[in-house]
């Protein structure tokens, strides 16, 4: 196989065949070790999954490669969703608890963040949903918090970017976005965790309130 010529249909190939994300430097690193040594360069990587992708859109098709979790994924347009939503049996956050979802809501737009800090906000203990969301993936350790104790400090994982389809944490909806994004049909799947990131942040502006008026 000529590899130049051939990179675009091995990149497609690597993709489709994994429902992981794959980064560039793990795409190298495949194309590298099975190609005598050929090295491709990020900038010919993007321009064919570009090229693929617009291959995808002429041919009408309902699916693309989209950046996820600082890597690329095959996955369906926003638009076929709703046909997918009964065969999405492995969907881990419905198999978790009202309350694991709001710890999860709160880490998301806390993160880092210490357990006593969620427990503080949620004004109960965490322990264990914190426990249950480390072990479903959904979050992970960030490291230690520099006060006393060093607590442990907890982030969203790259499994929860990829649950969401999102490529970074930062494409979280915003507080002013969430009202908005809520009568958005196209946003169907999302709706319960955004109600939930909803419900913490308020939870968390209450406790701030409260705080405040006994500092006064």
């Amino acid at each position: 196989m000529e590899i130049e010529s051939e990179l675009k249909q091995v990149v497609e190939a690597i993709l489709f065949s994994t429902p992981e994300v794959v980064s560039l430097s793990s795409l190298k690193t495949i194309v590298a070790a099975r190609a005598d040594g050929y090295e491709a360069t990020d900038a010919e990587l993007t321009d064919h999954i570009d090229e693929l992708n617009a291959q995808y859109e002429t041919g009408g098709h309902a699916f693309r490669i989209k950046p996820v979790a600082g890597g690329y994924s095959f996955a369906t347009r926003e638009e076929y969703h709703p046909w997918l939503e009964h065969i999405q049996h492995e969907n881990a956050l419905r198999k978790i608890s009202q309350t694991a979802l709001e710890t999860l809501a709160i880490v998301a737009y806390k993160q880092p963040i210490t357990k006593p800090e969620v427990d503080h906000i949620r004004g109960v203990d965490s322990g264990y949903v914190v426990k249950q969301l480390l072990e479903k993936g959904l979050i992970s350790v960030a490291g230690r918090n520099d006060g006393p104790g060093r607590a442990l400090l907890y982030k969203t994982s790259e499994r929860f970017l990829r649950h969401f389809g999102l490529n970074a944490i930062e494409e979280l909806p915003k507080p002013r976005e969430i009202e908005e994004i809520l009568q958005d049909d196209d946003m169907a799947k999302h709706r319960q965790l955004i109600l939930e990131l909803k419900a913490g942040m308020e939870m968390e502006e209450q406790q701030e309130q409260d705080e405040q008026q006994q500092a006064k």
